[in-house]
């Protein structure tokens, strides 16, 4: 073949490749665009008969239902067919959310919770004006400003008793011993809930609870683990971090509390379509806290951001878990705000542990497994006298800890 016949095919070659490519491009535009319009047709479709079930509901319903209460029941469900995470937040509910987050709101500082239908006292937090004023753990709240207490309306308690700083609040409880409710008016402050309990429990070795994750949990960590050492007028040997019965929190705070144990590593890594979704978040060096024996207590009501940390220590050998398995939640909820004060939580990520696992559904297995002789009298427990020598579960880490530091060592 001369030269010339092979170039005349090589253009030609290329002038057909080049018109299959045209033609192709061209078909997949047509593809693409007709994808996206019946994308669109299918969606306008699915609003239309959203929308035609609500003026069902809205004209024809046995009751007259609120045009906001329909909305949001709408809104609700479509979040609940989600995830048992995901859910609408009115402005009640949001607040709730911000304040557990930042640990900050204005009231009469009490630790409440439903006990057999009743509004009980777990316990009056350390300076707030409930705590100053007398209120007592076991004391049971019977009506606020005069109002009575719904029975088992527990966020009713707590809505009303909270309240601009300076304003004042009548609160009556009934208490053991007393023939009359207890009256007490209160002035409303602004409250720090405090989510890390510390102690000092002698021979060198400090006690740890962490009962929620807000942006203060890292420093209030630091903080209490510097007063323990001060409390042992020793360096502190170890200590035990007890997560159990806590429920998560805020993700940056879980990352920030095992960082203040870890040096390196991994802690989570996480999972998204969303940017900001997908991230790794790694320990650095430089706390006080890196080389202190640690045992970690958990039970199956630790969850979520509990599961970070006890997974990333467990993980990297810097601790022993002790207990029961953990709950098993590895998603993050991404708490986005709406109009009028609403908001809706949803869950945008699933985390694995710096072992790389998910945890979802099976929990954390302990290294040391002990089940609690008494899972309603844990020391540490809010507003619960329960001395260490009647918790099991403390007393088991406390051997590891005291008795079995090779039974550590061996661990890293």
């Amino acid at each position: 073949m001369s030269l010339k016949v092979r170039s005349a095919l090589v253009v030609v070659v290329g002038a057909v490749l080049g018109l299959t490519v045209s033609i192709g491009s061209s078909v997949l535009a047509s593809r693409n665009a007709a994808q996206h319009a019946n994308n669109d047709r299918d969606q306008t479709r699915d609003l239309d008969l959203l929308a035609e079930v609500l003026d069902h509901v809205r004209r024809e319903y046995v009751d007259a239902i609120d045009e906001e209460r329909l909305i949001s029941s709408a809104i609700r469900g479509v979040l609940s067919e989600l995830d048992s995470h995901s859910r609408y937040l009115d402005p009640s509910a949001y607040r709730e959310i911000q304040i557990s987050a930042t640990g900050n709101y204005a009231g009469v500082g009490l630790d409440i919770a439903l006990e057999e239908g009743k509004v009980t006292v777990v316990a009056p937090i350390d300076g707030a004006p409930a705590q100053r004023a007398g209120i007592l753990p076991g004391d049971v709240v019977v009506s606020v400003d005069d109002v009575p207490i719904d029975e088992g309306d527990l966020a009713e308690a707590v809505n009303r008793m909270r309240g601009s700083p300076g304003t004042e609040v009548m609160v009556n409880v009934f208490r053991d011993g007393e023939e009359q409710p207890l009256r007490f008016a209160l002035t409303r402050s602004m409250i720090q809930v405090q989510t890390v309990r510390s102690r000092y429990l002698g021979d060198g070795i400090g006690y740890l609870k962490l009962t929620g994750f807000s942006d203060s949990t890292a420093d209030d960590l630091v903080r209490a683990s510097a007063a323990l050492g001060q409390a042992a007028e020793q360096p502190l040997l170890g200590v035990v971090l007890d997560l159990r019965n806590n429920p998560g929190g805020v993700l940056d705070a879980a990352v920030a509390v095992a960082d203040t144990f870890l040096a390196r590593g991994l802690i989570v890594r996480g999972s998204g379509r969303a940017g900001d979704a997908r991230f790794e978040r790694y320990a650095s060096a430089g706390d006080e806290l890196e080389d202190i024996n640690v045992v970690v207590l958990v039970n199956a009501g630790s969850a979520s951001a509990s599961e970070i940390v006890a997974g990333s220590l467990k993980a990297h050998e810097r601790a022993l878990v002790v207990g029961e398995r953990t709950y098993g939640k590895a998603s993050v909820q991404t708490v986005m705000p709406l109009a009028d004060g609403r908001a809706i939580k949803l869950t945008t990520s699933r985390y694995f542990t710096a072992s790389g696992r998910s945890i979802n559904g099976r929990g954390i297995e302990p290294d040391l497994v002990v089940r609690a002789d008494n899972p309603r009298a844990l020391y540490g427990s809010p507003g619960r006298q329960v001395a260490p020598s009647a918790d099991n579960q403390l007393q088991a880490a406390l051997r590891v800890l005291e008795g079995g530091r090779l039974a550590l060592s061996q661990a890293r």
